[in-house]
C-alpha cells in the first residue's frame, strides 16, 4: 500500500457513471468492435454520457485533500520520477537538449538522493542528441511525432516522422490524433492511423517504442468526446493516453484527467489491458502535481502510481518540486538561483 493510500475520498460524492454490467459482452472481442466503421461508431456512441457536474465536483473535491509531511515527501519524489522533462520549441539547440538531459539525470546536484525523471521529451531531430546524452542512465527518450502539434500532414509523412524518431533511438513516441477526422465522425480513419503509427514504432531488434496518443482535449470540446476518444485510442493499441500538446489554451485539467483515469480503469476491467495516462500542459507546481497523484490513487489505485503508468508532461514543474523538496528537508527555501532556468 502506498503512503497516499489513507487518502480516501469522502462518501456521497457524485461519480462518473460506470460502463455497466453489459460492457464485457459489448466488448466480447476487440475484433467485433473494430470490424467496421459502423460497429466502431455504434460502440463509441453507445458509451454512457458523461455526468459533467458529477465529474467536475469529484475532481474539485479530490483537489481539496491534504497530505501530511511523510506522505508529501513521498509524493514529491514520486512526481519527480514521473516527469517527462520537455523542450518543444523552435529555438531548441543540441546544447539545450544536453543540458536538459543532465538535469533529468541529476535534478538536484546538491542532493544525490533526488530521483531521476522518467523521460526527456524532444522533437524527432533532437532524439539522437538526447539518446547519446542520457547514455545508460535509464531515462527514456520520448519524441513527439506525426506532425506535432497540429497533426496536419499526410499519413505517409506522419509515419516517416515516427520512423525517423525510432531510428534515432526514441523509446517512446508521443503522437497527435487527427482531431479534424475525429470531430467529423471519421472514427475508423483515426483508429487505422493509430494502428499504423503503432506498427511504425517497431524496432529492428524486435522491440518497439511505447506509443502515447495525444487527444488535445481543448479541441475535443466535450467530455463525451474525450471519453469516446479514450476508448477509441485504447482499442487501437495506445500504451498511454495523453491529454494535450501544451500548445493550446486548454490543456490538462483535473476534470479531463479524471475522466481519462476512469476510462483506463474501465478498459482494464473490461479487457484486462492496462493503459497509462499522461496529463500535459499547465501543471507547474508541487501542489498541482500532488492533487493529480491523489486523483490517481483514489480513482485507479496503486497499480497506476508508477512512472510506467502515469506521467507528467512538464517543463517547469520540476523546479518547483525541487524547491518544495528542499524545504521539507531543511525547513527553508533557497534563493531563486537554487534551480536552473531551462
Amino acid at each position: 500500500m502506498s503512503p497516499l493510500s489513507p487518502l480516501t475520498a469522502p462518501s456521497g460524492l457524485p461519480t462518473v457513471p460506470a460502463h455497466g454490467p453489459d460492457a464485457a459482452a459489448r466488448l466480447a472481442t476487440l475484433a467485433d468492435v473494430t470490424a467496421s466503421d459502423a460497429a466502431l461508431r455504434r460502440f463509441l456512441h453507445g458509451l454512457p454520457g458523461v455526468d459533467a457536474v458529477g465529474l467536475e465536483a469529484r475532481a474539485a473535491m479530490l483537489g481539496t485533500r491534504s497530505i501530511k509531511t511523510t506522505a508529501k515527501a513521498f509524493a514529491i519524489d514520486l512526481a519527480i520520477s514521473m516527469i517527462d522533462l520537455t523542450t518543444l520549441e523552435g529555438a531548441d539547440t543540441p546544447g539545450k537538449v544536453r543540458s536538459l538531459c543532465a538535469k533529468g539525470v541529476s535534478p538536484d546536484p546538491t542532493d544525490r538522493s533526488a530521483p531521476k525523471v522518467a523521460a526527456i521529451c524532444v522533437y524527432p531531430d533532437m532524439a539522437r542528441i538526447a539518446k547519446d546524452a542520457l547514455g545508460d542512465s535509464g531515462i527514456h527518450v520520448a519524441s513527439v511525432a506525426t506532425a506535432f502539434p497540429a497533426g496536419r500532414a499526410a499519413r505517409s509523412v506522419k509515419l516517416a516522422d515516427v520512423a525517423d524518431a525510432v531510428a534515432a533511438g526514441a523509446d517512446e513516441i508521443d503522437m497527435v490524433i487527427d482531431r479534424g477526422a475525429f470531430l467529423s465522425g471519421r472514427y475508423m480513419e483515426v483508429f487505422e492511423e493509430i494502428r499504423a503509427v503503432k506498427q511504425a514504432c517497431a524496432r529492428p531488434d524486435g522491440g518497439a517504442a511505447h506509443l502515447k496518443v495525444i487527444f488535445e482535449n481543448g479541441e475535443l470540446s466535450t467530455y463525451d468526446n474525450i471519453r469516446r476518444c479514450s476508448w477509441l485510442t485504447m482499442l487501437a493499441g495506445a500504451d498511454f493516453i495523453k491529454t494535450s500538446t501544451g500548445k493550446v489554451a486548454v490543456n490538462a485539467t483535473p476534470a479531463n484527467t479524471l475522466l481519462m483515469l476512469e476510462a483506463v480503469r474501465d478498459f482494464r476491467d473490461t479487457t484486462g489491458v492496462q493503459v497509462g495516462v499522461k496529463p500535459a500542459g499547465g501543471i507547474r507546481t508541487s501542489r498541482d502535481a500532488i492533487k493529480y497523484l491523489v486523483m490517481v490513487n483514489e480513482t485507479v489505485g496503486d497499480d497506476w502510481l508508477s512512472p510506467d503508468w502515469f506521467r507528467f508532461g512538464a517543463s517547469s514543474l520540476l523546479n518547483d518540486l525541487l524547491m518544495q523538496r528542499q524545504k521539507l528537508s531543511t525547513g527553508r527555501y533557497s534563493g531563486p538561483d537554487y534551480v536552473t532556468v531551462d
